[in-house]
């Protein structure tokens, strides 16, 4: 038995597949997912998702967002995500180093304005941790043959 997932922005829809499980960050802490599962509205944290189909995983970077969960779809609104996949270290280095230039900069008196490059920040050093934990783990999955004799 399997349960939708849909994560979706503003601007698009990052990834809709039927899974097993999702994990997701819940600003109240992590939350498992299974199919069956009561209905729920949760606000989402920045933080990471976690499906998995048929024992493989796949992450995304998300930057808060709400959470929708039915026994049988669950739909994450995220104010950010990307698959970690798709995230692009070069860029999201860039993005981190500008907002913490604006912040050392100083920002307006507007709330709204602190908020925004805050969350740009936080989602830039998300995106960073994302990609290269993942990239760590695939590495140490590929077991080193240059040490092997052939007989």
């Amino acid at each position: 038995m399997t349960i939708r997932c849909e994560i979706v922005t503003q601007e698009r829809l990052v990834y809709e597949k039927d899974v097993d499980s999702i994990n997701i960050p819940g600003v109240e802490g992590r939350m498992g997912i299974l199919p069956n599962h009561s209905p729920l509205l949760t606000v989402l944290d920045f933080g990471e998702v976690i499906t998995r189909v048929n024992g493989e995983e796949e992450y995304f970077a998300i930057g808060g967002g709400i959470a929708e969960v039915q026994p049988d779809k669950v739909i994450i609104l995220a104010d950010s995500a990307e698959h970690a996949e798709e995230i692009d270290e070069e860029l999201a280095a860039a993005a981190r180093q500008r907002a913490e230039q604006a912040m050392e900069e100083g920002v307006e008196e507007d709330p709204a304005v602190y908020e925004k490059i805050q969350a740009s920040l936080r989602f830039a050093q998300l995106s960073l941790d994302v990609s290269r934990r993942r990239k760590r783990r695939r590495n140490s999955a590929i077991p080193d043959l240059s040490n092997t004799t052939g007989s």
